[in-house]
Parts: C-alpha cells; sequence; structure tokens
C-alpha cells in the first residue's frame, strides 16, 4: 500500500506549491475553479491567509496518508482515510469563507 501513501504525498506536494504561489502573487488569488476573484481591502494579508490555508492542508493530507504505510490491502480503515480527505475539504471550504469575509473589501 506504498503506492497508496505516494499519491497522498504528491497531492500534499501539489498544495504545497498552490501555498506558495498564492503567496507570491500580487492580486487577490482565487480559491475555487472558475470563480470570480474576491474583491479584497489588504491583498498581501489576504494571500498570506489563503498560503496559510494550503499549506495546513498539505500537512493534514500528509498525516491522512500515513496509514496507507501499515494498513494491508481492503482493510475496512480505508473508509476511515477517505472520510478525513472529505472532511479536509469539507474544512477547508469552511475556513476560506471565514478568510474571505474577513477580508472582503
Amino acid at each position: 500500500m506504498f503506492m497508496g501513501f505516494v499519491i497522498y504525498s504528491i497531492a500534499a506536494l501539489v498544495f504545497l506549491l498552490i501555498g506558495f504561489g498564492v503567496r507570491k502573487s500580487d492580486g487577490a488569488a482565487g480559491f475555487y475553479t472558475f470563480a470570480k476573484k474576491p474583491v479584497v481591502k489588504d491583498v498581501k494579508k489576504y494571500n498570506h491567509a489563503v498560503s496559510i490555508l494550503w499549506f495546513a492542508a498539505a500537512a493534514v493530507l500528509e498525516l491522512a496518508g500515513v496509514p496507507f504505510l501499515f494498513l494491508e490491502q481492503n482493510s475496512p480503515f480505508f473508509i476511515v482515510v477517505i472520510l478525513e480527505v472529505m472532511l479536509l475539504v469539507l474544512a477547508m471550504m469552511f475556513a476560506y469563507a471565514r478568510i474571505e469575509a474577513k477580508y472582503r473589501g
């Protein structure tokens, strides 16, 4: 199940790269695909907060992939691992809504 961990690690690396890209962005960074970028009061602080969200999500995703190193194939515990990722996505959406509300212009 090492391959599952590698896939989670690659996804976490992509999240990290998105976080670095957001942090270096000059304009307000969008969060949702194909959504209009928000108008914010302080672009630098907004981008900093969104990049921290991406960094935290990368760390949680990497930790969620650790059970792949120890579980056997077809283990029922994989349901918990998948639910962790679903909760991560929901938590990211909720956290981003709070960030956007805080910095909305």
